[in-house]
């Protein structure tokens, strides 16, 4: 049996997003983060980071959700080409852009507003950091807005996980107020109108992510 741990927040959702495009059958546990749910013994003896979302596939544990998606694209999703065969350019660009979405966009800009808006009583109030931070993802977005003027998806003409990827930090944005251009609103609402999204999104923002 397949395991995914988490929900509630635009990381987890990239997990429960793969595993049904994949159309994959698996056990999620549903724990948020901040929750004390990640500081038990039982998830820390799986993640000692005590983040989410973490995947167990029998006897194999795997943390950090852009890796959880690859994993799964390349282990269970032979015919649905999600992610590009490895030891090719498009495996490259994949790269590419996953470290990008995962830095440029998740790390440097939406955590930064999320560690002193949504955590400041952890991390301190910091409104130069945030305006820093709005600053930061409006610019590094151009990168993906620029690909996408011309394509219909990042890599090919076929959604991908890159795509996946992508959508889960522009729906991040919008909660957080980030006005979108009119080419990624709509680029990102027909990513959530699949159907793998939708289902995703109803179990794993059925909890609550926790302070």
């Amino acid at each position: 049996m397949i395991t995914i741990w988490g929900g509630a927040t635009g990381r987890t959702i990239r997990a429960h997003w793969m595993a049904h495009e994949v159309a994959l059958d698996y056990e999620p546990k549903l724990i948020g983060s901040r929750t004390g749910e990640t500081q038990s013994e039982e998830f820390k003896a799986l993640n000692v980071k005590e983040k989410i979302p973490v995947l167990i596939d029998g006897d194999f544990v795997l943390t950090e959700s852009a890796a959880i998606v690859t994993y799964l694209g390349d282990t269970y999703g032979l015919g649905y080409d999600l992610v590009p065969p490895p030891m090719t350019k498009e495996r490259a660009k994949y790269n590419e852009w996953l470290s990008y979405i995962q830095m440029e966009l998740d790390a440097h800009t939406l955590y930064i507003m999320r560690k002193h808006r949504d955590l400041s009583a952890i991390y301190g109030e910091a409104p130069a950091a945030i305006t820093a931070a709005i600053e930061g993802f409006q610019k590094q977005i151009r990168f993906a807005e620029k690909q996408l003027s011309d394509h219909k998806y990042l890599i090919s003409d076929t959604f991908s996980a890159a795509d996946l990827m992508l959508t889960s930090v522009l729906t991040w944005a919008k909660a957080y107020g980030i006005a979108l251009s009119e080419r990624l609103e709509s680029y990102s609402k027909e990513n959530c109108d699949r159907e793998a999204y939708q289902k995703a999104a109803k179990l794993n923002f059925s909890i609550s992510a926790g302070a």
